[in-house]
């Protein structure tokens, strides 16, 4: 039976780091396109999507910014918890400036909703034990 407890702890962790690298990696990549594309993303921000509040060169830069640098500390599970919510706040915003689109494409709006719930797990249950957040907890504990 401990054997049993002890390789689903393993096979969790793994699941947790394979969770954060899978949202990193969507997320990048996203980002990764927009920098490689700048003159069609803003195309895209002042003709197509529809981010509330923002003007749409301010919503370019900030959602660029933040699918290239939120992944990093996701996937390094470093500030863990706060770049899964920021990742999760950019999900619905994503959602609502799209939802033209996404409304009548039930497959990509699937996508954001699998996206926000792996993202839900993170925030609520943390980056696990392999993250630079455990370490990090871990040697302050120790020093106490």
């Amino acid at each position: 039976m401990i054997r049993l407890i002890s390789w689903l702890q393993a096979w969790a962790q793994g699941l947790d780091l394979a969770i954060r690298l899978y949202v990193a990696s969507v997320f990048f990549r996203s980002g990764l396109l927009k920098i490689g594309n700048w003159d069609g993303t803003l195309y895209l921000f002042e003709n197509e999507y529809q981010v509330p509040l923002l003007a749409p060169v301010a919503a370019a830069w900030l959602g660029t910014f933040a699918e290239l640098f939120f992944p990093v500390f996701l996937a390094l599970g470093l500030a863990a918890r706060f770049a899964a919510l920021s990742l999760f706040v950019f999900n619905i915003i994503a959602v609502v400036s799209f939802w033209h689109v996404l409304s009548e494409n039930q497959a990509a709006l699937n996508s954001h909703w699998y996206w926000g719930v792996l993202l839900a797990v993170i925030l609520f249950h943390g980056p696990g034990k392999l993250s630079l957040d455990h370490l990090i907890w871990k040697r302050l504990e120790a020093s106490r």
